[in-house]
């Protein structure tokens, strides 16, 4: 495990008391016996008549960390024990995933939506302001925004957990950490989060190890925005780090990004909960409403500054890219507007989620999703599900690709010389283009030696090109590859469980688009494109591909009077076929003798009418089989 990220016990209550500037004597000292310190106990900001006055803690107490690992790694764990070490919330037993307010968070034990909390803490006789975030395992663009946020102050704490689990080797765990990034063993703390042993010397790390962030006062308001969410009764509420000069209620903010001028309603911390304060000052990370009806309207990574004192935006900050798109229907279409309205504030607090309106003839009105990944995917469905009672049909998944076009004309035509494509059923033909592009991925697979080979032979039959192979002990291994996108994006991880026990693990990370040879493939029935099946393939790969789909149509499609053909076609090349036979009438059981030729006829007639019902007769996918056939191809 992997955190930007110390020691102390204290009572959050008290401390903020102190914070307020209310009568209280000398700060409350952390290094005491228990028996002499506060009780403490849950708390909301509404305990506190006062709001609290940040301009108690100066910058050089000031330290911005963040909690990062994989799912499942335990970050939620550690920010639960730090919340009590530091006083925040009481020692009890039911301090789990504090910090993940959604349903499938907790259900789940990942984190979906990141959280922030300011923790009080005194230590040595000076007061510090931890202002930590417990990252989302999902989305890898939010943790590498943070440490935009934080002016890339890159400071790596490695932190061993889990070492209360009866197959740990925090030893074996340390040498590795030193052989592949190059960090002393001696660096690397060793902690259970879930017993809390060792945790305080986290804490202790955090103010040793992480430099205060740089940032100046006296310099015009410059604030940015790295993550909101929405509240039906106050609508935005905008989480901000501030990098120069204060902020306060009344002032008048501009957004860079729409130019759009508001007046700050409320401005405080989170610790966890929203916490009022009198002013947010530079180096300190809050909450700010200020009338924004829409979470567009707090575009993530865009600049705040004060009314008639335009800065300069700040750089380098990046908005979450969408990786993965589906088609999303309601089971009912008299569910449409039920599931619209759903949706809608569904994204208000999860901006990373583009909607695009779609339409198909099978499923009729739905919308084209896209996600950052697979997982987020899932969790979209199941928040749909949990918080508002929403069915939903999603077709299988697709990675956005990309042409060059071939001619003037058609540049003219897009207004752009390189198109993107999420919806396959809009793939150009190959006459109208140079190149199709995918996107490529970096995968890194650590793994036990024993699972090597068969690692390997799975990566190549995805397409992978090996980058590197490095032996990082006497027992394991890191392999690198690059990968198209989408040959790992459906099946690909619960594959490299299977081989590997569960023993494996998998990451990767954007690398851009490669020259691929790609496809567009159609599905049809006697004849008739079926727009929701087509599918954008690699050209090696056509044919297995469309002949499993034809396979599972034929055991999904119900019989009817007339033989149907089921036929994966690129472009007018039929590249694979199967047929659902039609039901037959035995017209020749009222024929007990006589000349041959009375049974020719009427088997002549029979073939007629069938070939006539064929030609007039349409094929319509049930719905139970459409849904059967695309959750075949998404577990698969």
């Amino acid at each position: 495990m992997w955190t930007l990220v110390g020691r102390g016990w204290g009572c959050a209550r008290t401390l903020a008391r102190w914070a307020t500037g209310a009568a209280l004597g000398p700060a409350p000292t952390f290094g005491a016996a228990p028996e002499s310190w506060p009780t403490c106990r849950v708390y909301s900001s509404a305990e506190f008549k006062e709001k609290l006055d940040m301009s108690r803690f100066p910058v050089e107490n000031i330290r911005n960390f963040s909690i990062v690992a994989h799912v499942d790694h335990g970050k939620s764990t550690l920010a639960d024990r730090l919340l009590e070490l530091t006083g925040t919330i009481d020692k009890t037993k039911n301090n789990k995933q504090v910090l993940d307010k959604l349903q499938v968070e907790r259900e789940r034990g990942i984190t979906v939506k990141a959280q922030t909390a300011s923790l009080f803490y005194n230590c040595e006789g000076k007061q510090y302001l931890l202002n930590l975030i417990d990252t989302p395992g999902i989305q890898a663009q939010t943790v590498a925004n943070f440490f935009l946020a934080f002016e890339a102050q890159l400071s790596v704490i490695p932190v061993i957990n889990k070492i209360d689990l009866k197959n740990a080797d925090p030893e074996r765990v340390e040498n590795q950490i030193e052989k592949v990034f190059d960090i002393p063993s001696d660096e690397c703390i060793k902690i259970s989060a879930k017993l809390g042993t060792n945790v305080e010397s986290v804490l202790q790390a955090v103010i040793e190890r992480i430099p205060p962030p740089k940032v100046h006062r006296k310099n015009p308001l410059r604030a940015l925005v790295f993550d909101s969410t929405f509240d039906q009764y106050r609508g935005v509420i905008a989480n901000v780090a501030l990098f120069d000069g204060v902020v306060s209620k009344g002032d008048k903010i501009v957004s860079a990004h729409t130019q759009k001028t508001y007046e700050v309603n409320e401005v405080g911390v989170l610790n966890p909960n929203e916490q009022p304060t009198h002013k947010l000052y530079a180096g300190q990370v809050g909450y700010l409403i200020a009338g924004m009806k829409n979470v567009i309207e707090a575009q993530i990574g865009d600049t705040l500054y004060l009314h008639k004192q335009p800065v300069e935006p700040l750089p380098g900050f990046k908005s979450a890219k969408p990786m993965v798109f589906a088609g999303m229907y309601p089971v009912d279409q008299s569910e449409y507007n039920n599931l619209k309205s759903a949706i809608e504030k569904l994204t208000l607090n999860d901006s990373s989620v583009t909607v695009h309106r779609d339409s198909s003839l099978a499923l009729g009105a739905g919308w084209r999703l896209g996600f950052l990944g697979l997982l987020h995917m899932e969790v979209f469905n199941q928040r749909l599900e949990q918080e508002y009672n929403a069915s939903v049909i999603l077709t299988t998944p697709t990675v956005p690709y990309k042409a060059v076009l071939s001619s003037s004309k058609l540049i003219k035509e897009y207004r752009e010389k390189e198109i993107t494509i999420i919806n396959p059923a809009q793939f150009p033909d190959k006459s109208k283009v140079t190149e199709y592009l995918e996107p490529v991925v970096l995968g890194t697979i650590i793994t036990p030696d024993e699972y090597t080979g068969k690692i390997m032979m799975l990566c190549e039959a995805r397409r992978a090109v090996q980058k590197n192979m490095i032996f990082i002990d006497q027992n394991r291994v890191m392999l690198k590859y690059l990968f198209p996108l989408n040959e790992i994006v459906v099946d690909f991880y619960d594959s490299l469980k299977s081989l590997s026990s569960g023993y494996a693990s998998f990451d990767y990370e954007d690398a851009g688009y490669q020259t691929a040879e790609l496809v567009k493939m159609d599905i049809l029935l006697n004849g008739n494109t079926v727009e929701e099946l087509v599918t954008v393939v690699h050209k090696d790969k056509a044919h297995s591909i469309g002949k499993a789909i034809c396979e599972r149509l034929k055991d999904s499609l119900p019989r009817q009077l007339f033989e149907i053909a089921i036929q994966a076609a690129i472009g007018s090349k039929i590249i694979a076929r199967e047929t659902v036979k039609a039901y037959r009438k035995n017209v020749l059981a009222k024929c007990y003798g006589g000349d041959i030729t009375r049974k020719m006829k009427l088997l002549k007639r029979q073939a007629e009418g069938k070939k006539k019902l064929r030609k007039i007769g349409n094929v319509e996918v049930p719905k139970d089989a459409f849904i059967k056939v695309l959750k075949t191809r998404s577990s698969k």
